[in-house]
């Protein structure tokens, strides 16, 4: 077939490795191989693009094949793909025969040509199943080495397997559906408690194209195991009813319910009948907790409830039961400290990589992947290898088409190794996939699942419940063998204090309130998704989500308030003073106590200090505390509000006292009063002493006695009555107990007087 022009792309710009000169003068580009894995009786058609990183013009150009050896281990296969340049010998041999090359017209400095070239399998004279070689090559000469020589190479695979192996090999492949947070604590004040979303990306994700859209949609018919994060069901779930988006103009109002309503039919059909392991709410990053979050009262107290939450979630969205046995670490990277985090809260089994659960005893083969850890805990080990293939940037054709092949040749590899032994395999990705990522791993998928003739496909849970191959490594790794690049990422002691502070503002907070699942459930939520693996990388964004909740959290509290009372003037011995409690919440609290206190004992005293509160939504209530005065002057008294635990809710509020009528008559009166009580105490005292041994109860009374106690009895002055008075403000329009409205704030004039 003739080559025809293209445009050079802009994923080709850059030359790769080395100099453009000799071998490396043409970058050659495999775009696609097809098929992937061919029989005997096929026909290979490799296309792709040549471009010319040459100063001067390629002439008298052809695309041709070398076929190289075959490569019997997976490090031979890693090294192939490594090299550059043109290596006879490591090469092979040049294709010959008839249609086993194309011309390539003219390649001036900069040019790029497309090719594709086809040649019967037959003539790459394969030998014994297995991995082999495949070079496609641009030969020719320009100026500076004007003779035929190859000017350019590029290297894939062929698995090559002639019949169906007898013993396959299984295989397990991951499909994580998992996102970073978008939903903030902050509900609009409505019944529907309308959820605020901190940015619209998502929205983006789920649509045609998008990024989670591509994931259903190309997951929804491969032979994979879901992997999900129940926070993202829950949040899309919340975008197909009404939502708010901050943006940096304001609130506004969300539009992409039809697209997260499409999105999780989509999911449901595509999990439908399928195992599907749900992570922890939030999907928290365990080695975090480990590192940083143990050393903090009540950190690890957050992994339980959102395995708890996952299982709701999961039933409730998608109406199926999820397998929670699982944990996650970031990177599968193991320490004792990781292990012990992510079985804390139940899970049975570890999602870990060979690069962390390394083989020490230079095992020739590839074990399988369950090893039992001790505990009763299973590590499930994912092959480092497979699972790193699928990252960075695939949008080129070429890469794309390398990786798929790479990963046909590296699980025929495996099978290769021990070929009467099943083994089971897993392959975990990245977290996030991107959009190319996610379709490059589709296209290994499929094309594995079609023409893999030496494996076949697993769930994750059988293939945590495989036979463990004895002589693979099962001691988890020493704390300090944790990559130090990891430990870097992951949240600070600092994040965890921060969150525990929030939970006790919570945990004060919702005592108080009749419907705290208002409250509970949407700080419960923010608060595990600050947990989230999602942070990493992240320090600053993670710090402002986490101050965000803290701040919405403590607006609400401060709705529930003391009113601040101005100076009070107390005319009288007794009054009663209404201290106010404002709710500017839409519901009604009850859980909380106030407790009046004078700072004149002697002076002012509150009867009854303590007394139970309890305000409907939207009003403000006012609290009659009954007082009694002893003496003239200034009194400081302070209100403060009490949760029924002893917990203070809320700043004190002080304000001042004055009585001012109580005369100097009076408290003549209340002096003489106590001075005749002292005078009678002491005057019987005298009188027992002068009687010596008191008489007989029984026995009639003498009539000195009598007479001496009728005496006493006419003699005392009699007490002078004083008249009480009520406490009433100023300003005030009566003392009700109740005021409707949250915008009033009861607050007296510049200063209160109680009359008699």
């Amino acid at each position: 077939q003739a080559p025809s022009a293209a445009p050079q792309s802009p994923g080709t710009a850059a030359s790769r490795a080395g100099e453009a000169n000799g071998s490396r003068t043409v970058e050659v580009a495999v775009n696609r191989v097809t098929p992937v894995a061919p029989d005997k009786n096929d026909t290979l058609t490799v296309s792709g693009t040549v471009t010319n990183r040459g100063r001067t013009t390629v002439t008298d150009a052809r695309i041709v094949l070398y076929s190289g050896q075959r490569l019997s281990t997976r490090s031979a296969i890693e090294q192939a793909s490594s090299r550059t340049g043109f290596q006879p010998g490591q090469d092979g041999d040049e294709v010959t025969g008839r249609n086993t090359s194309v011309d390539v017209d003219d390649l001036a400095a900069g040019q790029t040509r497309s090719f594709t070239l086809t040649v019967p399998v037959k003539r790459l004279e394969l030998g014994a199943d297995g991995v082999y070689q495949l070079g496609v090559a641009l030969n020719g000469q320009n100026q500076a080495e004007a003779y035929p020589h190859v000017l350019g190479i590029e290297r894939t695979f062929l698995p090559w397997q002639a019949a169906e192996a007898k013993t396959r090999t299984r295989l397990t492949f991951v499909w994580p559906l998992i996102s970073s947070a978008h939903m903030t604590a902050r509900t609009e004040s409505d019944r529907q408690q309308t959820p605020v979303f901190r940015d619209d990306r998502l929205a983006t994700d789920i649509s045609p194209g998008g990024r989670l859209h591509q994931m259903v949609n190309l997951g929804r018919d491969l032979p994979v195991s879901w992997v999900i994060d129940p926070d993202l069901l829950a949040t899309v779930d919340a975008m197909t009813k009404p939502y708010k988006v901050e943006t940096p103009d304001g609130v506004v109002a969300g539009q992409s319910q039809q697209a997260a309503r499409a999105w999780l039919n989509d999911l449901q059909r595509a999990t439908e009948g399928r195992e599907v392991v749900a992570l922890p709410f939030g999907d928290p990053d365990l080695a975090s907790l480990a590192h940083r979050g143990r050393t903090v009262s009540g950190a690890l107290s957050h992994l339980r409830p959102a395995t708890e939450a996952a299982v709701k979630t999961v039933e409730t969205i998608l109406h199926t039961t999820p397998n929670t046995s699982f944990a996650w670490p970031v990177e599968g990277a193991l320490d004792p400290a990781v292990v012990s985090v992510a079985t804390s809260a139940g899970a049975r089994k570890i999602l870990t990589r060979s690069d962390s659960l390394r083989e020490t005893g230079g095992l020739p083969y590839t074990p399988t992947a369950a090893r039992p850890i001790g505990g009763g805990v299973t590590a499930v080990s994912a092959d480092a290898r497979l699972s790193r293939l699928f990252r960075g940037d695939l949008t080129r054709a070429d890469a794309s088409t390398q990786a798929v092949q790479q990963f046909l040749a590296q699980t025929l590899s495996i099978t290769e190794q021990k070929p009467n032994t099943r083994r089971s395999i897993v392959v975990a990705p990245q977290r996030m996939p991107s959009v190319s990522e996610a379709r490059t791993m589709a296209r290994a998928v499929r094309a594995l699942a079609d023409n893999g003739r030496w494996a076949e496909f697993a769930e994750l849970g059988e293939a945590a419940k495989a036979k463990p191959d004895p002589k693979a490594e099962q001691r988890v790794p020493p704390a300090g063998s944790y990559p130090a690049g990891l430990r870097k990422q992951e949240l600070g002691t600092e994040a965890f204090e921060e969150i525990q502070r929030t939970q006790a503002t919570l945990d004060d907070f919702t005592v108080i309130l009749s419907q705290d699942d208002r409250v509970i459930t949407p700080f419960g939520g923010a608060l595990r998704r600050e947990l989230s693996t999602s942070w990493r990388g992240k320090p600053a964004e993670a710090a402002a989500y986490r101050e965000s909740v803290q701040a919405h959290l403590t607006e609400l509290t401060r709705q529930v308030r003391l009113v601040q009372k101005s100076r009070m003037t107390l005319s009288g011995r007794s009054a009663t003073i209404p201290v106010t409690v404002q709710n500017n919440l839409i519901q009604p609290v009850d859980g909380l106590e106030l407790r009046l206190t004078s700072g004149r004992r002697l002076g002012l005293e509150v009867k009854e200090e303590t007394k139970p509160v309890v305000v409907e939504g939207g009003h403000s209530q006012s609290i009659k505390f009954d007082t009694t005065a002893k003496a003239n002057g200034r009194s400081s008294m302070e209100a403060q509000l009490f949760t029924k635990d002893g917990k203070p809710y809320g700043p004190p509020m002080s304000f001042q006292v004055d009585v001012t009528e109580i005369t100097s008559t009076v408290l003549l009166v209340i002096a003489g009063g106590m001075l005749l009580v002292v005078l009678a105490g002491v005057r019987m005292y005298t009188q027992r002493k002068r009687r010596g041994p008191q008489p007989d109860p029984d026995a009639p009374l003498e009539p000195s006695a009598a007479g001496e106690e009728s005496s006493t009895a006419e003699g005392s002055p009699r007490g002078e009555e004083v008249s009480t008075g009520t406490a009433r403000p100023d300003d005030a329009s009566g003392d009700s107990s109740d005021t409707s409205g949250p915008g009033n704030t009861d607050t007296p004039g510049p200063g209160e007087k109680v009359d008699r």
